[in-house]
């Protein structure tokens, strides 16, 4: 056995025994010095530098650290919290290591020495992080983390279809209608050919004829001038399917059998399907738009004499989300986006000007029509409305019946709105109007009969409180006769029609297109609204099916009754109800009499071009 001698050794001996003894010390020291260079170098990159993300440059320190750790716990038996390095997807394809510890208290964070304001990584478990990476959308959810990255949570990927789904279609513009030559409504990227300020009722700059039927091929030009496009679909929040669905059935509406109203449907989503961005989620996260109503791809049968195509009805389109200028309120895989009006500016200053000069307008008339009775129809209302306004010394009427083209000249139905404090929209052929939107660009305050035409189907773009921008009166009270609608106006305060008129001029940026060849600077059109409401749509399902939430209880049939919910509410009763019941069975069906309206609508079409 070895004794200490009490003499003081030679310094050689002494400086080769004290090797071993100050070998943990050392190791200690070096620890330190190796976590203070890489503090100095983290405070300088992203305190000085603004670096944008912290866990590429832990990796590195957490393998350093991982490495001295093990060597002191080998040589000195000493038990230490071990870090565990744990990898994860990054947005440029590469990956982020974030640490966490492996002790006995698990709610323990990492104690990492860093550059004040960097918040530390969280502490991730290996089987929560695994199961998190199964999910080929991780990607795309990351980049919302990156808050460096303007784009980040907003990119959109664009399929790259076959021109015969989109393009081809404008080439034969000719056949897109059975009565209007479509082919001049398809120029200046769809907005149509330019209205002249002849009679000084439109801005100098940025009106167009525009047909209420081209939304189509103007938000997919829009969708061109978006900021956020990737060609890295891994990336992107939803993906934009550009197949030009209203114009597909509009060409064979008329006089064509089902097999021909169907084959673009069917070979697009044959063509989806095939696709590996489809697999992803199955075309949860895919979107299109068809500036057509609801109805028009919603056959019920295959019989010959069942009106338009199945499109809807498909269960590949069931997962995708269709955007269309009428929803079904029974249905949960389309949302009612605004139909286009005339105006399409490109620069905000347009859009400002035009505000202005709807809030000046003197407004001599106290409400007021544009339409045609429905004498066929015996539940419409507009007979009565008719009536009503013809009696009143304070009502504006632009009959639109036969030989009346006033009623289709864009200058004649502004020049009206103009003029009015209240725009009467009862239901046209369907549940909406594109004259709800011209009125309220106006600036004259919209009144409803039924809450289908607004309040349910364009969630995304108008305020949930409809009291703040518009008039509802039940179609009963107009149909029973027990109702004045000049008296019911007349006792709305002046004060409440300046607050009204004032929250509709507010709307008007959200309810119009941009021209799809520029961009405005800083407000967001009815394409931006609707993207971006696109895109929370799929967050929230991705977020959802990482947590494994999953809503048993959905009635797809009461689907309109949820977007009107505030948080926490649960569905029940609604005063609308009676707006929306189904027929009971043996009686007639909804769809089938909202099939029937889009015959008339279509039949409408046809008088106006006559």
């Amino acid at each position: 056995m070895r004794h200490r001698l009490a003499a003081t050794p030679p310094l050689g001996e002494q400086m080769e025994k004290g090797q071993g003894k100050n070998q943990q010390s050392r190791l200690c020291l070096l620890v330190s010095l190796s976590l203070l260079f890489w503090s100095l170098l983290l405070y300088f990159h992203f305190v000085v530098l603004g670096g944008s993300s912290i866990v590429d440059s832990l990796s590195t320190l957490s393998y350093e650290t991982e490495s001295l750790h093990a060597r002191m716990s080998n040589s000195n038996q000493i038990p230490v919290s071990r870090p565990i390095t744990i990898e994860r997807p990054r947005v440029d394809g590469g990956y982020e290591k974030e640490i966490s510890v492996n002790n006995e208290s698990k709610d323990e964070s990492v104690n990492n020495v860093m550059a004040e304001g960097v918040r530390a990584p969280p502490v991730i478990s290996h089987s929560d992080n695994h199961e998190m990476q199964n999910y080929p959308f991780v990607r795309a959810l990351r980049t919302i983390e990156n808050k460096s990255d303007p784009c980040g949570g907003r990119y959109i990927y664009v399929h790259d279809l076959p021109p015969k789904f989109n393009e081809d279609m404008l080439k034969e513009c000719k056949s897109l209608s059975l009565w209007t030559n479509m082919c001049k409504f398809t120029t200046n990227a769809g907005l149509g050919p330019p209205l002249e300020n002849v009679e000084g009722v439109f801005s100098n700059t940025g009106w167009y004829a525009t047909n209420q039927f081209a939304v189509d091929v103007i938000f997919s030009n829009r969708m061109k001038q978006y900021e956020c496009l990737t060609n890295d679909s891994s990336l992107a929040a939803a993906i934009f399917v550009p197949f030009y669905a209203g114009f597909d059935i509009a060409r064979y509406l008329w006089g064509h059998n089902i097999s021909t109203r169907d084959a673009a449907s069917l070979a697009l989503v044959d063509w989806l399907m095939s696709r590996p961005e489809w697999s992803i989620m199955g075309g949860k996260d895919h979107f299109l738009v068809a500036g057509r109503i609801t109805w028009d791809f919603r056959r019920l049968s295959d019989q010959e004499s069942d009106w338009g195509n199945k499109l809807l009805f498909l269960p590949a389109a069931k997962n995708m989300s269709m955007l269309v200028v009428e929803s079904s309120p029974w249905n949960e895989n389309d949302y009612g986006i605004p139909y286009p009006t005339y105006f399409h500016p490109a620069r905000d200053a347009e859009v400002l000007i035009w505000q202005d000069r709807m809030r000046n307008l003197e407004r001599k008339y106290l409400f007021c029509f544009a339409g045609a009775p429905r004498p066929d129809n015996p539940k419409s209302i507009r007979g009565h409305i008719i009536d009503q306004c013809k009696k009143s010394k304070v009502c504006k009427l632009l009959e639109c019946d036969f030989g009346e083209s006033k009623c289709h000249s864009p200058s004649s139905i502004m020049r009206m709105f103009q003029s009015s404090l209240f725009c009467l929209q009862p239901q046209g052929d369907s549940y909406t109007r594109r004259s709800a939107f011209d009125s309220m660009l106006a600036g004259c305050i919209p009144v409803f009969f039924h809450p289908g035409s607004a309040y349910t189907q364009y969630t995304w773009h108008l305020p949930k409180n409809y009291s703040q921008y518009s008039v509802f009166i039940p179609e009963d009270h107009i149909r029973k006769r027990n109702i004045s609608i000049e008296k019911t106006l007349s006792q709305v305060s002046p004060k409440q029609v300046k607050q009204m008129r004032e929250t509709v001029i507010n709307l008007i940026p959200q309810l119009i297109y941009a021209d799809p060849r520029s961009k405005l600077e800083t407000l967001k059109d009815a394409f931006d609204v609707a993207v971006q409401a696109v895109i929370d749509k799929v967050t929230r399902l991705r977020r959802d099916i990482i947590k494994g939430c999953k809503d048993d209880n959905f009635i797809e049939e009461l689907s309109w009754k949820y977007a009107l919910l505030d948080e926490g509410q649960e569905i029940g009763p609604h005063e609308w109800d009676p707006f929306f019941s189904k027929p009971k069975p043996g009686k007639a069906d909804s769809d089938s009499s909202s099939a029937d309206a889009a015959k008339n609508s279509w039949k409408n079409e046809q008088s106006q071009q006559s």
